[in-house]
């Protein structure tokens, strides 16, 4: 019982210390993202796609780093674009990636480590394959 008593006491500890150290992302939706586009807000979009996906398919005006997906030094200095940009007009950024998962995360973990405020931070939930609004993407680079 002993045993079985510490087991439980140390599997709800260590969820305890998982929840508390998960980092926490900002998200927008398709809909919100399209409205701020429409009403021409000052944003940043930061896309990762690799170039081949990026030259098919991306937003108008987004910063082509082909970060994707953000695991090696290489990409995360390719980023560093992004970091310059925000220097230099301190706009809002959203991160588009092919499907707004990891490699998002790891452009928000990036860019935040690089001191863009966290409240500056976005990602576009779903990601390019997830952006309802195929006709507002361009092609080319």
């Amino acid at each position: 019982m002993k045993h079985f008593s510490l087991f439980s006491l140390f599997f709800i500890l260590s969820l305890t210390v998982t929840s508390a150290v998960a980092a926490e992302y900002h998200y927008v939706t398709p809909e919100t993202m399209k409205s701020w586009l429409d009403e021409k807000q000052p944003i940043t979009i930061v896309d990762i796609q690799i170039e081949k996906d990026y030259v098919q398919h991306h937003l108008p005006g987004s910063i082509a780093t082909y970060a994707y997906p953000v695991k090696t030094d290489q990409q995360r200095t390719a980023i560093d674009k992004a970091v310059e940009q925000y220097k230099k007009d301190g706009k809002n950024m959203i991160i588009v990636c092919p499907r707004g998962a990891g490699g998002a995360k790891r452009c928000y973990d990036y860019l935040k480590a690089s001191d863009v405020p966290e409240e500056k931070l976005v990602i576009l939930k779903g990601g390019a394959e997830g952006w309802p609004y195929k006709e507002m993407f361009v092609s080319g680079k």
